[in-house]
């Protein structure tokens, strides 16, 4: 994998998690699977990708809006969510991202903006062994509009006392991207690490 780094000093940098330091989107999309399948939902393999950086709960509104489901947000949040703690041990860093990371530790201020709830986003950072690299962690819990508002980033660059102007973020997900350049942040897309497989519809 390489990195298309942009020209000049930044003053900070801003990481999302999944799929972007961790290699923990099949991880997730195996959870989703096994929580929905009890409902009768099907969630493509290509459209949960899509969906990269969207809240948990939004995600399930989504989902019942466009199949006329009515399945509770929260409570499929906390299951899958529940699930994907169990799988946490398969998760591996995606180390261009994590090495970068890694170089400017001590040197310039870090942050990562998530779409995830942040205990959930901690527990991956501490999987993969680069928790302690960050000043800053974003969540869910600490901004009212999810990606691909600026919200995120914007509370990133907040937390590290960055103007965003003099960020770099990395994403993984053109939502993301959005959100990052929203906020006025210079970017850098980070390949994907493996291709969707075709998911499997559960079964009604």
């Amino acid at each position: 994998m390489t990195l298309q780094i942009p020209d000049g000093d930044f003053d900070g940098y801003v990481f999302d998690c999944d799929g972007t330091l961790a290699d923990s989107m099949p991880v997730h999309y195996e959870a989703w699977v096994e929580t929905l399948a009890r409902f009768g939902c099907d969630f493509p393999e290509p459209y949960f990708y899509e969906l990269g950086g969207v809240p948990t709960e939004r995600i399930v509104e989504m989902l019942n809006e466009q199949q006329g489901l009515n399945m509770p947000p929260v409570e499929i949040a906390r299951d899958k969510e529940a699930l994907y703690i169990r799988l946490i041990p398969h998760i591996t860093p995606i180390r261009p991202v994590v090495d970068f990371a890694r170089r400017f530790h001590g040197k310039k201020p870090l942050a990562v903006a998530s779409g995830g709830h942040r205990g959930i986003v901690r527990r991956t950072l501490t999987a993969i062994g680069i928790v302690d690299l960050f000043t800053a962690i974003v969540g869910a819990e600490d901004y009212a509009h999810g990606k691909p508002a600026p919200d995120p980033f914007l509370e990133a660059a907040r937390q590290l006392g960055v103007d965003p102007a003099r960020c770099l973020a990395f994403e993984d997900t053109a939502l993301g991207i959005q959100s990052a350049s929203s906020a006025g942040m210079a970017t850098v897309r980070v390949p994907a690490t493996r291709l969707p497989r075709r998911a499997k519809p559960a079964t009604r």
